[in-house]
């Protein structure tokens, strides 16, 4: 058998971390079995429904190089790929549940499906469940408002399994009977993923492991149509601390967000591979190809995983310095676009490249190239370079004046000039090189050394800076 999965997502926002690790164990599930990844919408929750958010779905799938082999855009066997689209089969199902004595219409005002579907249980003995099918459908052929809602006939425990958590026991009594189609005819979750599960030949499903207790409702509807339930793999939470979930409604960072401060995709889906799953060796960088060839269920983890901001930031910077400098020149180029034309853009990339571990700290190692920041004269005073304003005004005077002549203005013609302007007069190299970097970045620590500030700012304004700096003094 084939083996299919699929990721469900809500078009109710930006991606969730937590969301996208889901996506990414279904994907490699998939594809390290050869498998198909099918990609559905479920948009039954029309009050969550965020307009453009499938456009993100899209987007973040396709920059994370996890393309989908079925779907709402491309097509596919088993479509719709949109629950809203799949009413009618919904209705179908609904009625054949009924039955087959698996659910019933229910008429209550008060227990209608205006509720939130993720408020707390509330048990009650439903009276409709007495009422016969036949005054049921006469009810409804009137035009009375019903929905239908799942019977939980049996006693006992519930027993199934689950790759991460083993054999599971659910108590049935702990079960509500929950609606399964709302008055307006459209399903809710519990209901939905069932039937296009099944109909969409789904063997593995993976999901947070707050649905473990629902699974037993799952396989009542499964059983009460004959059909096999697929394999389940539960996975717990990602956590913000021991205490609580990484949540989007908390201002934690979404996928988007991570991008935007600078991160690269192929990072963060990297980091969130191990935040839940163990490869067993030591090696902790892995391509979405790597993944596939090494990913298997039984390695995930119990236990929650806590979201660590500096390690992603470490991997982020691992994988910035394995770019080419042509490619991370490409990605760092949006953050040059206030810079004065005369900077040497490919210079910069390639002092920034070593240094940053996300495209989002590059502001602020670049600041001073658009505007030279006011400093104090104390700068210039540094015991380990053993300079004060003094020495700074004379190495300043010398690099000026030797500056001026160079026609190679490049990072090892002007590092030879200002080493030989030191040996000259008897200075230690820091001693000139120092105070012509704080001349130039009126800062005390900078993305580069004195030279390659010069090179970076080019030769007149570095001529200016100089000159500016010695006015100062």
């Amino acid at each position: 058998m084939t083996t299919r999965t699929r990721f469900a997502p809500s078009p109710t926002g930006y991606m969730h971390i937590g969301n996208l690790r889901t996506a990414l164990y279904e994907y490699l599930i998939a594809k390290a079995q050869g498998g198909e990844f099918i990609l559905r919408i479920e948009d039954t929750d029309q009050k969550r429904y965020v307009e453009g958010a499938t456009d993100i779905i899209y987007a973040t799938l396709k920059r994370v190089q996890m393309l989908w082999d079925e779907g709402p855009d491309i097509g596919g066997p088993v479509g719709p790929y949109v629950q809203s689209e799949r009413k009618p089969i919904y209705k179908e199902y609904a009625d054949k549940l009924v039955e087959l004595g698996g659910a019933h219409y229910c008429f209550c005002k008060d227990m209608s499906d205006e509720k939130d579907e993720n408020a707390p249980i509330v048990k009650f003995d439903d009276p409709c469940k007495h009422i016969s099918l036949d005054e049921a459908k006469k009810r409804i052929a009137a035009g009375e408002p019903y929905v239908v809602r799942q019977n939980i006939n049996k006693k006992g425990t519930s027993v199934f399994e689950d790759m991460v958590y083993g054999k599971i026991e659910i108590d049935y009594d702990e079960l509500d009977e929950g609606v399964l189609l709302k008055t307006d005819g459209l399903p809710t979750y519990n209901f939905a993923n069932v039937i296009d599960d099944h109909l969409m030949g789904i063997t593995h499903v993976v999901r947070g492991n707050e649905y473990i207790s629902s699974t037993p409702k799952y396989n009542l509807i499964y059983e009460a149509f004959g059909w096999e339930p697929p394999v389940y793999v539960h996975v717990p939470p990602v956590m913000k601390d021991a205490q609580h979930k990484l949540s989007k409604r908390n201002g934690d960072a979404s996928f988007q967000d991570l991008v935007a401060k600078g991160y690269l995709p192929e990072a963060i889906l990297n980091y969130i591979a191990l935040l839940g799953w163990n490869p067993g060796t030591e090696q902790e960088i892995f391509s979405i190809d790597e993944l596939k060839q090494v990913f298997t269920a039984e390695r995930l983890n119990k236990s929650p995983a806590i979201f660590d901001g500096d390690k992603l930031k470490w991997m982020n910077g691992v994988y910035i310095r394995a770019l080419s400098l042509d490619e991370f020149h490409k990605q760092a180029l949006p953050y040059y676009k206030d810079l004065p034309a005369s900077v040497n853009f490919k210079f910069l990339s390639s002092v920034l490249q070593p240094r940053v571990e996300t495209l989002g700290e590059i502001p602020a190692e670049i600041d001073f190239i658009k505007k030279m920041p006011e400093y104090p004269l104390s700068l210039y005073q540094n015991k380990k370079m053993k300079t004060d304003e003094a020495i700074a005004k004379r190495a300043l005077e010398l690099s000026l004046n030797a500056l001026k002549d160079v026609s190679d203005w490049s990072n090892e013609a002007l590092f030879e000039t200002l080493k030989t302007v030191a040996a000259n007069e008897g200075y230690k190299n820091g001693q000139i090189l120092y105070p012509v970097r704080v001349a130039l970045s009126g800062k005390e620590t900078t993305p580069g050394g004195a030279t390659e500030l010069a090179v970076i700012l080019g030769k007149a304004e570095t001529l200016k800076r100089l000159q500016d700096a010695l006015n100062i003094l």
